[in-house]
């Protein structure tokens, strides 16, 4: 037997089921999310805390380490990468870059190759060891450094050099190489501690975005929409269709038939009944009788027009709300003002994501179609696809 309990019926359960399920399912892709991001960030940190390298690293090398240089880190293929033209890059900094985009393998037209070889990271300067000598980059002479953040090239300026050069790393290790020299730079001007702080801020941050787990749904919470297959915007859809069709009947039925077509209908229909004279005689008499009382009367209030029926109602036409969830809220993606204040049945209209209300920004929906309140921050969808378009009120 079927499992209905206190509410009586087994489709609040199944609402109930579904619900549940849902919502562990987005926020086990969340927590998985998290948790990698987490990972990362603190293998980072470990990795800027101990950066230091050795002697015994550069063993086998043809390059010679001054006095107190170490070896931090050897990449065996990269290319060296030069302008083709004048260019002033912009001054060192300490930023490290936590979340790197995805890049691409072709370089830009603007610089060119001119050699091969193997990438050295020591705690004094860059060096390339290629088939065609030796190429430093001493960072105590570097006066711009940049990362070119659609290909895996970075170009580095140097006080004994007039143009800019730099190297072309596989895309896979592109990522790891600028951290890591970015914290051998800071570590030669003496400023390991500064990238450690941003490191920790940036755990710190991350730690406040992990998503909670969502609390468990009950039959009791289930609303009669829930009985219908696609739940409120199932329902929605209907109000709206039987509203529309009531409304184009009326447009559409036929005006109501003349006088002479009524007396062509009733002498018709009298030619064939089957009542017997007297009867067809009372009967046209009757009519006849009221007829004239109704002139009498029409004549009496010295109406001279004919009565004007009521005006055919105007069809209700479904808000267009560019491509947004049909929903009484009036939310989509046209035109409009940003929603910061969204009505509390949001969540009935639109998938939210876990934690929406602790958002403080405005209404934005997110690259898997869910939404969040927290446009305009940083954070923004950060785990669920980025922020796509932002979900506006339609203006009045």
């Amino acid at each position: 037997m079927a499992m209905t309990g206190s509410t009586g019926s087994t489709w609040r359960y199944r609402w109930a089921y579904r619900q549940n399920e849902r919502r562990q399912r987005v926020f086990r892709e969340a927590d998985g999310a998290w948790r990698r991001r987490d990972e990362e960030l603190r293998r980072l940190r470990t990795l800027a805390e101990e950066l230091g390298g050795s002697v015994d690293a550069g063993a086998g090398l043809p390059i010679e380490l001054d006095p107190g240089e170490t070896v931090c880190w050897v990449l065996p293929a990269a290319q060296l990468v030069e302008v083709r033209r004048a260019v002033v890059l912009p001054a060192p900094e300490l930023t490290v870059t936590l979340q790197p985009g995805p890049l691409r393998r072709r370089r830009s037209d603007s610089v060119r190759i001119a050699d091969t070889g193997i990438a050295v990271i020591t705690n004094h300067r860059l060096v390339l060891l290629g088939g065609r000598g030796r190429r430093d980059w001493a960072y105590g002479k570097m006066t711009g450094l940049a990362h070119d953040p659609r290909a895996p090239v970075t170009l580095i300026q140097v006080l004994d050099r007039r143009r800019a050069s730099g190297l072309l790393l596989p895309a896979d290790a592109a990522a790891d190489f600028r951290f890591k020299l970015s914290v051998a730079f800071a570590d030669a001007i003496e400023q390991r501690e500064a990238v450690l702080a941003q490191l920790d801020e940036a755990l710190v941050e991350h730690a406040q975005g992990k998503p909670l787990r969502p609390a468990v749904v009950t039959p009791a919470q289930a609303r009669l929409t829930g009985f219908v297959l696609g739940g409120a915007r199932t329902v929605a859809v209907a109000a709206g269709i039987a509203l529309l069709v009531p409304a184009a009947l009326i447009v559409s039925a036929p005006s109501a038939p003349s006088d002479s077509i009524r007396t062509e209908v009733a002498a018709a229909t009298a030619g064939d009944a089957t009542e017997p004279p007297a009867v067809v005689a009372s009967a046209t008499a009757t009519t006849s009788a009221r007829a004239s009382a109704s002139a009498t009367a029409v004549t009496a209030a010295g109406a001279g027009h004919a009565e004007a029926g009521p005006p055919a109602p105007t069809p209700i036409a479904a808000p267009d709300l560019c491509g947004a969830p049909t929903n009484p809220l009036g939310y989509g993606f046209c035109a409009g003002d940003p929603i910061r204040k969204p009505a509390a049945e949001v969540c009935d209209w639109f998938d939210c994501v876990p934690g929406f209300w602790a958002g403080r920004g405005y209404l934005v929906q997110c690259g898997n179609s869910s939404v969040s309140l927290a446009g305009g921050s940083l954070r923004a969808c950060g785990q669920h696809g980025g922020v796509w378009r932002t979900v506006r009120a339609l203006s009045p």
